[in-house]
């Protein structure tokens, strides 16, 4: 039950933040509209945040800048995964490859900062 909880707390944490860091792209494009999108789909992936916990465990007693570099770590890994997949289904809902620091247009290595401070919220959550 445990699992479940966690998963559907980062799942839905996933989608605001997503929301949220859109919104504020939009800003920055000024576009005062401050639309921001996600989709469905990433609840799942989002959702996956809930297996770091076993990771947590082993690395609780390390420094931040350790852990949250393994956190970055897994999250561009399942961003990389997740993505092969639905890009061979043609649902993939992001695409990078017009971006720098992108690798095969899934992940991009600019947005590590945000994926080491999402990990380190995701790590909060579900202790």
């Amino acid at each position: 039950m445990h699992m479940k909880n966690n998963f559907i707390k980062c799942g839905i944490t996933g989608w605001c933040l997503e929301v949220l860091f859109t919104g504020i792209h939009s800003l920055i494009q000024k576009d005062f509209r401050l639309m921001s999108q996600t989709s469905i789909l990433m609840f799942p992936i989002y959702g996956a945040a809930a297996f770091l916990r076993p990771i947590y465990r082993l690395t609780k007693n390390r420094n931040i800048l350790f852990r949250g570099g393994i956190y970055t770590c897994c999250i561009f890994l399942t961003e990389y995964i997740s993505g092969s997949l639905l890009k061979k289904k043609g649902i993939c809902p992001w695409d990078y490859s017009g971006t720098p620091l992108n690798i095969g247009g899934l992940i991009r290595l600019d947005y590590a900062p945000f994926w080491f401070g999402a990990g380190l919220l995701f790590e909060r959550m579900i202790k």
